[in-house]
């Protein structure tokens, strides 16, 4: 029961760190799960969205409040990046959102909308119908469906 929750709390850690600005790979940590066939797919899969979206909130967030903290050293953005995600999200809209699984693209895009003050209900539908398309696609990938 409780190596059961580790495994469901590290799958939710990680997916977390994923969506923000940590490196993690999620996907191989929900491929190697689903392989092993010992954990309830749908759980694994509700788990790892929830996580993933969930990270993409802290983004949100940051953006959000980016011109309380943007000028200090620890910040991991420069404006230079916030300035081309804000850009790019301009030009294609919160529909963009729908990209926010993507490397490279995905973590500005969230963060964008939030410098964007893109509505928090629109943002959380849209992530996390990215994100959970995602992880649908890793499971068929990895033979569950």
């Amino acid at each position: 029961m409780f190596s059961e929750l580790g495994v469901y709390g590290g799958l939710f850690l990680l997916c977390f760190a994923a969506a923000t600005f940590f490196p993690a790979q999620s996907e191989i940590g929900l491929a190697g799960l689903i392989l092993t066939g010992d954990y309830s797919l749908p759980l694994l899969l509700a788990v790892a969205s929830a996580g993933n979206t969930l990270g993409s909130v802290v983004n949100w967030v940051l953006g959000r409040f980016v011109d309380r903290f943007s000028d200090r050293k620890w910040f991991p953005i420069s404006q230079k990046q916030m300035d081309r995600a804000c850009g790019w999200y301009r030009k294609y809209g919160q529909w963009s959102l729908l990209l926010s699984w993507a490397p490279f693209i995905g973590d500005p895009l969230t963060f964008a909308a939030g410098i964007l003050r893109e509505p928090f209900w629109m943002f959380l539908v849209l992530v996390a119908v990215a994100k959970t398309g995602r992880y649908l696609i890793v499971a068929w990938a990895a033979g569950a469906f």
